[in-house]
């Protein structure tokens, strides 16, 4: 019988990733990944949600990139998005504001990578709710699915709101975590497969 990744799906594009145990002394210890996009053939590509940057804050990267008004009407969160490219900057966001450079995820969220929606947000418009995150991670083809089923690396949680743009980020992987019924507490530094 196939090992699968989500049930009868394995497509994870708009789910999250949630960082196992043996992930403590890497980059990616108790981080919560959403999942950008996703195929087996092409790779994935995901944010990380729950690491909140104190430098360089909202005013400083709005001063940096001319967006005014300074200080902005609106703050979001500015998020470490991953080990690739920190020079980067991605603003995950919801449904109800699409521009130029906008990809929709799902029904439920849409990445932009122009200054468009930042231009809004600091103008008290925009997205309902946003983050912003600096840098991003990915995956080549086939290795996600090598850390989730061979490796246990990761597990697979369902995303929400409240986790994808909460503003506890100490939080969410926690929460992301019950979200599938498993209690950090009871969790073993060798999670092996069931």
């Amino acid at each position: 019988m196939k090992k699968t990744l989500a049930g009868q799906n394995d497509n994870l594009t708009g789910m999250l990733l949630v960082a196992a145990p043996q992930l403590a002394e890497t980059v990616f210890a108790q981080s919560v990944i959403y999942l950008c996009a996703h195929s087996p053939e092409d790779g994935a590509m995901g944010l990380i949600i729950n690491r909140r940057l104190a430098q360089p804050g909202l005013d400083d990267l709005f001063a940096q990139l001319g967006i005014e008004p300074s200080p902005p009407e609106r703050r979001i969160a500015v998020c470490m998005g991953g080990p690739v490219d920190h020079s980067h900057g991605f603003v995950l966001h919801s449904t109800d504001w699409t521009g130029e450079g906008s990809l929709s995820v799902n029904d439920h969220a849409t990445l932009t990578a122009s200054l468009d929606v930042l231009r809004d947000l600091a103008a008290g418009r925009g997205p309902k709710q946003a983050l912003m995150a600096l840098g991003h991670a990915a995956w080549g083809p086939g290795q996600l699915e090598e850390e989730i089923l061979r490796d246990s690396s990761w597990f697979v949680a369902p995303a929400s709101d409240e986790i994808v743009f909460g503003l506890d980020h100490a939080k969410k992987w926690r929460k992301a975590l019950a979200a599938i019924d498993i209690d950090p507490l009871l969790l073993s530094g060798a999670v092996g497969e069931a």
